[in-house]
């Protein structure tokens, strides 16, 4: 039986503290780094002072951040992770960024002899803690199966798209279609409520109906108890992303008038003041209107 190979967590927010449990059950050595320690402590792994260090000695590295600049910062420098890897190491970077910056960083992590695979990842903390995850993978199929022992303790499914990219590509492609159907989902509820129907009724009517998709039924507390329901996406990181797909597009050349409109409708969410809270706050948005 192989021994699990050890393993670093850079980002310990609600995905990655996720991650952290099910390496642990699976066995994995954990090393784990915040940039806010308090929020990497209680998880039932070391956390090391630096990205840098959590990485020695690591032959898989999961990374899990907000966004493009969080990525460059935790790389870079003298105590960014680049500066600890070892040779052979693989980073599977599982934060929803852009292609061109995965690019960018994978150069400097083979600088070192290391590895980078784009490793977004489709699902929500819930599939996360039942390893039912689904992996989009970009780069070298090698590499990607060095890492797979450590991603299938959370995933069910590793799908290799191609080259360096293509798995932060298909990330942004996938959240083109969870940012519409929360709009649709949104506004929907909404015309229900102030046509009189009950709000809970009519979210059972979507949970058994043909538009019941799995994104419409794990959101079902956060739109029927908005505030009870924990935040599991807030509006800033869909700013984020409807921003990256957007220059995607551009880049690209692919028309897509519904993510003009997705765009312009949370944007106005953000200016009153939602941005921190659950992409479900959509809703909130369209019934003061």
């Amino acid at each position: 039986m192989t021994t699990p190979a050890p393993v670093a967590v850079i980002g310990t927010g609600r995905m990655g503290a996720a991650m952290v449990g099910r390496l642990l059950a699976a066995g994995h050595p954990v090393t784990v780094y915040n940039r806010t320690a308090a929020r990497a402590e209680g998880l039932g792994a070391p956390v090391a002072r630096t990205a840098a260090e959590a990485v020695r000695g690591a032959s898989v590295v999961i990374v899990s951040l907000a966004d493009d600049d969080a990525v460059r910062a935790a790389y870079r420098g003298e105590d960014g992770l680049i500066a600890g890897l070892n040779a052979g190491t693989v980073v599977c970077d599982t934060s929803t960024i852009a292609p061109a910056t995965v690019r960018e960083m994978a150069v400097e992590v083979a600088a070192r002899g290391a590895y980078l695979v784009d490793s977004p990842v489709s699902g929500s903390v819930a599939l996360v803690q039942s390893g039912q995850l689904t992996v989009l993978a970009g780069g070298d199929a090698a590499a990607l199966e060095q890492a797979r022992p450590a991603l299938s303790s959370f995933a069910a499914r590793i799908v290799h798209l191609g080259g360096q990219g293509a798995g932060a590509t298909m990330k942004l492609v996938v959240n083109s279609v969870i940012h519409g159907l929360n709009q649709a989902l949104a506004e929907a509820l909404v015309l229900a409520e102030k046509a009189g129907v009950d709000r809970a009724a009519a979210y059972d009517v979507f949970t058994n109906s043909a538009v019941s998709a799995p994104f419409v039924q794990y959101k079902r507390r956060s739109y029927v108890e908005p505030d009870a329901a924990p935040v599991a996406f807030a509006l800033d990181l869909v700013a984020k992303d409807l921003r990256l797909i957007a220059e995607l597009a551009d880049s690209v050349g692919a028309r897509m008038p519904q993510l003009a409109a997705n765009r312009a409708a949370v944007a106005e969410a953000v200016e009153h003041g939602l941005g921190g809270k659950d992409m479900s706050a959509l809703a909130q948005l369209l019934r003061s209107a």
